[in-house]
């Protein structure tokens, strides 16, 4: 199965050609190819245009940059420290793997905290109250598009970059050092970086098995 169409548009091969380069990146270096205002604006008209169910615009997203990015991780491994502190993580485990795992993290340049504002679905969910169990997917599926979006973007202009997801162990504590409001409730982290490796081979499914096309 396979198509060999030429798209009218040629940025949509270039958009394809992004999607198709975008890899998870672990080896990283706390460089960077381009301004932090290029960054910024990166993630900034991702969380603008980024569409979202009813409009709700339910994604809350900080940037994290330099000794700012490495407090994450650092809140991280005390975290980490903690469970192994508790007997709920083997020792052993935390400084051969897991240890060197989130300072890996940390030698990156940035982070992107994703969160999702559940709250501000109140009024949403009041007005169409047979929806409202789906919203709470509907904002999670929204936030997933930013995360997509800023992941190729910033591979587009140079880095390599990982998702993670650290919660509940950081969230408490990410949100008393940023000071950010209560309602915001963390996803993902995005960590990001200049490639100092390269990625790992990546396998597909057969697309038999996964797409369909009826009508043609």
């Amino acid at each position: 199965m396979g198509s060999t169409a030429e798209f009218k548009n040629p940025a949509t091969s270039t958009l394809f050609e992004l999607v198709k380069s975008r890899r998870t990146y672990y080896g990283l270096k706390g460089e960077s190819p381009i301004s932090d205002d290029a960054i910024e604006r990166i993630v900034q008209d991702s969380v603008l245009h980024v569409p979202s169910s009813f409009n709700t615009q339910t994604s809350r997203v900080v940037l994290l940059l330099k000794e700012e990015h490495q407090k994450v991780w650092d809140i991280a491994i005390n975290a980490l420290e903690g469970l192994v502190t508790a007997g709920r993580v083997p020792r052993e485990m935390f400084e051969n793997s897991t240890k060197p795992k989130l300072n890996a993290f940390r030698a990156a340049y940035g982070t992107v905290l994703f969160f999702v504002d559940y709250d501000s679905l109140a009024p949403i969910k009041e007005k169409f109250a047979i929806y409202a169990d789906k919203f709470d997917p509907f904002a999670q599926e929204s936030n997933a598009m930013s995360q997509y979006l800023v992941w190729v973007a910033l591979e587009s202009e140079g880095f390599g970059a990982n998702l993670q997801h650290y919660s509940p162990l950081v969230d408490e504590q990410i949100t008393k050092t940023w000071d950010l409001p209560a309602s915001w409730k963390l996803d993902a982290q995005l960590v990001f970086g200049l490639p100092a490796s390269e990625p790992a081979d990546k396998s597909f499914a057969p697309i038999e098995n996964r797409f369909k096309v009826f009508g043609k």
